[in-house]
């Protein structure tokens, strides 16, 4: 058995995974699950970040809810989102949303509130309003805060993924695992677990590359 988890037999199995378009099916429909459970993540978390952010005592007053909230292992709410959603792609959504929206909300909120607030102040001063010093002074000066709660949430994102596709989804990296796993498939187990390293670091790669140009345009505007 220890033989099928060797270099050799994993690598000819992640090889042949690909030619047959097995791995590249399963890890697509991973990675559309992950993109719009980050989107959310991010369509939440970036604006309440920036209000919790912006104003302290509405800080004070939400932190012990999101601290507890924040505290709930992601994976905890896999029966209630099975009960609630139904099985498919809707329950794994949501896991990877709850559980990547926290490091885009609290880094963001950090980045407002570290904000020097003379700028706020001078915005303030020629009439701008609460929302666009949120959208044009505040989301341009916490950008690396932003980026950096990204990364994070990517990373965890994909680590909540695979548990999530185990919950009698039918496609996906975690599924192909399990199945791997079921069908005593080491090789192909060995395979999977590699397709879902390397398409974590194609992830993160993106995510920095995303940061490097939002620098570089930052650097042309100013």
């Amino acid at each position: 058995m220890a033989a099928a988890f060797a270099p050799a037999p994993s690598l000819e199995a992640l090889y042949r995974s690909i030619r047959e378009g097995v791995l590249p099916y399963h890890a697509g429909v991973s990675l559309r699950r992950v993109l719009i459970g980050l989107g959310l993540a991010a369509g939440v978390g970036v604006p309440m970040g920036l209000t919790i952010g912006y104003f302290p005592s509405l800080e004070r007053i939400t932190a012990p809810v999101l601290q507890f909230v924040r505290t709930i292992s992601p994976l905890s709410w896999m029966p209630l989102a099975v009960i609630a959603l139904g099985i498919g792609d809707r329950p794994v959504i949501f896991l990877i949303a709850i559980a990547s929206v926290w490091p885009i909300l609290l880094n963001t909120a950090s980045g407002v509130r570290h904000l020097n607030r003379s700028w706020l102040w001078l915005a303030r001063s020629v009439g701008a309003s609460t929302t666009h010093i949120l959208i044009h002074v505040a989301i341009p000066a916490v950008g690396p805060q932003l980026f950096a709660g990204l990364r994070m949430a990517v990373g965890i994102a994909w680590v909540v993924l695979v548990p999530a596709e185990m919950l009698g989804v039918s496609s996906g990296l975690g599924y192909f695992l399990l199945d791997a796993r079921d069908r005593l498939s080491y090789s192909e187990l060995m395979a999977a677990i590699l397709g879902i390293g390397g398409v974590g670091l194609l992830l993160d790669a993106g995510i920095r590359a995303m940061e490097a140009r939002w620098r570089r345009s930052g650097e042309a505007r100013g």
